[in-house]
């Protein structure tokens, strides 16, 4: 045996972002990630997804700076990000001069891996970010969202492997984002990949429905080379399968890890407290660390489940969650079955709120929605039902070539217009993706920086 399995701890961005809503700020893990570059691991993933906006909006953090303090601390480990391709952080399409910037400037603080992946598949959107992370030298990973639904057959996916390898990615990765992958759709689907292409295959899952560390197993007996884990603390429910736990039954089963294991256990001892802490202040909420098997009917990613839960307790409506459960996949299939990811997930789990709560489907069309059925997102996997694109469009044609080339390059404008407050070209960044955000932001830590130092004065009292 002795093959040899890659693992991506999450702790820092996935993990942390599927059980505590990406509310862990950096002191919270700073003292620990010298550690956790000793650990072995193959990457950390710690940046992208929704650590972005959360750094911003919740913790009076500047993203970027967080990612040059994570690299400062970690000398010989990758550092990995989640992007979603021609969206980059936000959730709409930017012009391709913003994409480019932001690839390169993830990169310039930090970045080695960029995990590239389209909402649709679609991966005309997914072409320019591919491009730039290449042109900077990071590694490129390609990914497949994975869904079930009666278009997504193992042939499909097998296409999108040979595009990924056509467009010269530098591995890929299958992203389960809802753990709904079962074991022995895990094994064919990899056999199936490994014998298209010949780039290494890595393979995201979630632990929500309990599949993930049998799926994993299988991957990995089908050839797969990598892995996403969670330390353990952090990991289970709505998050990944444990590390230490996975890297134990591997190495059981003659593979390598290269984890260290006194390290695992040092980094584990220092996320207890934390996770304490959160589960203390109430925004660890248990539920999510349970397995919550309704996904396998609902299919519904355990961050989208934390997000309608919150929704409609805001609207003192949690008595309608079975409803909106219900609906959600009814929608789905409305809109010609996208995966359930970010953008997409939210977007159909408000959508079926929505229908729910109004009494009538419909009656209201999310913005987005309209967007979506516009093609301003991209290629829809199926047909979205034909009602709906009437109700939404009218006589008008949707939208078919590739929306990010019917926008114009925005970032010098934009540095020039926000000047005043964004000082460097990675402020811009963030204005352009999150700019009511990120003014508030900015503004408030150059009125910090522009304060006059007081100074204090030292009485000296002699004791006598």
């Amino acid at each position: 045996m002795g093959m040899a399995v890659k693992i991506t701890e999450t702790v820092l961005r996935d993990a942390n972002q599927s059980l505590i809503a990406t509310r862990m700020p950096f002191e919270d893990f700073e003292g620990i990630l010298e550690t956790m570059d000793q650990g072995g691991y193959y990457s950390l993933e710690c940046w992208g997804g929704a650590t972005f906006d959360s750094c911003l909006r919740y913790l009076e953090e500047d993203p970027w700076e967080r990612l040059r303090r994570i690299k400062s601390k970690v000398k010989n480990t990758k550092l990995q990000m989640l992007l979603r391709g021609q969206n980059l952080l936000g959730y709409k399409h930017y012009p391709d001069d913003v994409v480019r910037k932001f690839v390169e400037l993830s990169v310039k603080n930090g970045i080695d891996i960029i995990r590239i992946f389209d909402a649709l598949n679609d991966f005309r959107n997914i072409e320019v970010a591919l491009d730039e992370t290449l042109k900077q030298g990071a590694h490129a990973q390609g990914t497949i969202a994975y869904t079930v639904s009666p278009i997504h057959s193992l042939e499909k996916y097998a296409q999108m492997g040979k595009q990924l390898e056509t467009m010269g990615v530098n591995s890929i990765c299958v992203k389960d984002m809802a753990g709904i992958m079962g074991p022995q759709e895990a094994f064919e689907l990899l056999k199936t990949l490994k014998g298209t292409v010949k780039l290494p295959i890595f393979l995201h899952a979630h632990s929500t429905t309990g599949l993930a560390p049998l799926t994993y197993l299988k991957a990995i007996e089908a050839g797969c080379d990598g892995i996403d884990t969670a330390i353990s603390s952090f990991s289970g429910g709505t998050s990944q399968p444990a590390t230490e736990t996975m890297s134990y039954a591997l190495k059981q089963l003659g593979y390598e890890t290269g984890l260290v294991e006194g390290k695992l256990k040092k980094i584990n001892d220092f996320f207890k407290p934390v996770k304490e802490k959160f589960i203390a202040s109430g925004a660890m909420n248990p539920f999510v660390l349970g397995t919550e098997t309704d996904a396998l009917v609902y299919q519904i990613p355990g961050g989208m489940l934390s997000n309608l839960i919150a929704q409609l307790k805001q609207q003192n409506s949690l008595d309608k969650l079975e409803e909106v459960l219900t609906e959600t996949p009814r929608v789905r299939k409305d809109l010609g079955y996208p995966p359930l990811v970010t953008p997409m997930s939210q977007m159909v789990g408000t959508q079926a709120a929505a229908n729910v709560l109004s009494g009538e489907r419909y009656k209201m069309v999310l913005n987005e929605v309209k967007a979506y059925i516009r093609g301003e997102y991209g290629k829809p996997p199926g047909e979205i039902a034909e009602g709906l694109v009437h109700q939404v469009l009218g006589d008008e044609k949707p939208i078919t070539i590739r929306f990010a080339d019917t926008l114009k390059p925005i970032f010098e404008d934009t540095k020039k217009q926000v000047a005043e407050f964004a000082k460097t070209e990675e402020d811009v960044i963030s204005y352009i993706v999150f700019p009511q955000v990120a003014e508030d932001f900015l503004r408030k830590r150059l009125k910090k920086t522009n304060k006059p130092q007081q100074k204090t004065i030292t009485y000296v009292i002699e004791c006598k």
